[in-house]
């Protein structure tokens, strides 16, 4: 009988460093889980941020290797400044106390890194008219980069190219970041917010002859 009541003691007690290892086991595994969580999540932060990075990246090499005609490049500029224009005029209206401070696009992104109210009014503007960063920062880069070379052409010069604008963009614009957003400035200055930007190829084949002729 002590036999048998010493064996089940053994055992008893085996169970229990059993289970106290297996809860440790749990434990740790649980710990290396909620660590490979927050490895992922840093590592998708990480990710989305070179992909960011690397469509930023093809938007500059876009610019500096596409040959738009004078042309093209007057016409998207044209948009480009409007659009930009637009995007200031809001902030700053958004900001009343601000003004003296914010008289330019470039001194709105300044800004915004540190200030709060300026970082909330530069997002909720893009929200309202339809844009993202990724927006943002191309039509900037178009404006530094084919600004220098660019002519501005008023609402009358543009108005009667502005049913063919977006399919002219769509032909010669090979950066697809670029374009869409090149799309969304036309959208805000033709129609007040982007929207829809789906491609219509079926006008496409028409386009160089429309636009000539229009030149012309």
């Amino acid at each position: 009988l002590k036999f048998r009541k010493a064996i089940l003691l053994y055992v008893r007690m085996s169970c229990t460093r059993l289970g106290q290892k297996l809860e440790a086991i749990n434990a740790q595994f649980d710990e290396l889980d909620g660590a490979a969580k927050v490895l992922a999540e840093r590592l998708e932060e990480h990710r989305q941020l070179l992909a960011k990075q690397c469509d930023h990246d093809e938007v500059w090499s876009s610019l500096l290797e596409d040959r738009f005609t004078s042309f093209e490049t007057n016409l998207f500029f044209s948009y480009v400044i409007e659009t930009l224009r637009c995007c200031h005029s809001q902030v700053v209206r958004k900001l009343p106390d601000l003004v003296s401070g914010l008289p330019t696009l470039a001194s709105v992104l300044r800004r915004k890194i540190k200030n709060r109210r300026v970082d909330v009014a530069w997002e909720s503007t893009l929200e309202e008219l339809g844009l993202g960063g990724r927006d943002a920062k191309a039509l900037c880069a178009f404006f530094v980069a084919r600004g220098y070379e660019a002519e501005y052409y008023q609402a009358g010069q543009r108005e009667k190219y502005s049913e063919d604008v977006e399919m002219l963009i769509r032909k010669v614009v090979r950066n697809h970041v670029l374009r869409d957003s090149l799309l969304r400035a036309v959208q805000v200055v033709e129609k007040g917010k982007a929207g829809d930007i789906s491609t219509n190829p079926e006008h496409a084949s028409e386009l160089s002859m429309r636009v000539r002729s229009k030149e012309n």
